[in-house]
């Protein structure tokens, strides 16, 4: 994802900020969301398998169920964290590279840098109206009808901008050790590939190629699934889903005490296999076709 620059080129290139947004957004458009939901409604209903999942979500309305919080939130939230994403990353991996530093490890503190300013600068509260999408459609299966800004207004009025921003910790904790983990493991991979087909560290890598590496990157990052269901858990506002051992302010680490006593081991990883999938592409659009695109934009 390093920036390449022109002979003589110097500053910064705020066109990765475009180049993230655009991208993001195609992610989340295309298989990003339906991936995104089914993962959420796993880790928020521990007791579910992937089948019992996907059937809950379908009875939400069927194909529009997969892609419910895509308009508006989901593509607020891609566009936004998106560009940020990629700018902050291709600055960071560009540096580590020009002081020496192999591509992988580049490619892993960018991933991190990139991952904590998003989290930070946009999730918040993008992430906040997604679950509030999520809690109110869970609370409607139940009998409970209230619209999307009544449930806004009543985390705001409960937690102010606290309660808004509620999990945002996990959230940072966890994109940092996402796109840590993509970036370095898809440039590692990459590494790999022109070591076994002969190539310098400058050859360029077929599109099969870097999307293989993007794939073993993606899917190797879920290792930190417990954080993703912490994050969940973390910003779950469904009143249903009260439970007497459940801590009354919520870390990151009694959530994942709590969720280690009521569901063991699986229980911090329920969701990991559409996560698998959602973690592949990602990095596929975020890094190997993101690497098409700004190469296109400088010829451009």
């Amino acid at each position: 994802m390093a920036i390449q620059r022109e002979p003589g080129q110097k500053g910064i290139n705020w066109s990765n900020i475009a180049v993230g947004a655009i991208m993001n957004m195609f992610e989340v458009t295309t298989l990003g969301q339906p991936l995104e939901v089914l993962k959420t409604q796993m880790a928020a209903n521990r007791s579910q398998t992937l089948v019992q999942a996907t059937k809950a979500v379908w009875s939400r309305g069927g194909v529009a169920g997969l892609y419910q919080g895509l308009i508006p939130w989901a593509w607020i939230e891609a566009s936004t964290k998106g560009g940020v994403l990629l700018f902050t990353a291709s600055e960071i991996e560009t540096a580590g590279v020009g002081m020496g530093v192999s591509p992988a490890a580049a490619g892993l503190l960018g991933g991190m840098g990139g991952g904590i300013a998003q989290a930070y600068a946009t999730m918040g509260f993008t992430t906040c109206m997604k679950t509030v999408e999520i809690t109110r459609h869970k609370e409607a299966a139940v009998g409970v009808e209230r619209s999307t800004f009544q449930v806004f207004m009543d985390i705001y009025r409960r937690e102010g901008i606290k309660g808004i921003n509620k999990g945002v910790n996990a959230v940072a904790v966890r994109q940092c050790t996402n796109w840590g983990s993509r970036m370095g493991f898809a440039r590692l991979a990459e590494s790999t590939i022109r070591n076994v087909r002969g190539k310098g560290e400058k050859d360029s890598l077929g599109a099969m190629d870097k999307i293989l590496a993007s794939s073993i990157g993606g899917a190797l990052a879920t290792w930190n699934q417990p954080i993703e269901v912490v994050r969940v858990e973390m910003q779950s506002m469904a009143k249903t889903t009260a439970n007497a051992n459940r801590p009354a302010k919520l870390t990151i680490l009694n959530t994942l005490g709590f969720i280690y006593k009521e569901n063991g081991i699986k229980g911090l990883y329920r969701g990991v296999t559409p996560r698998i999938g959602l973690g592949i592409w990602q990095t596929i659009c975020m890094v190997s076709f993101a690497d098409y695109v700004k190469a296109w934009v400088k010829k451009s």
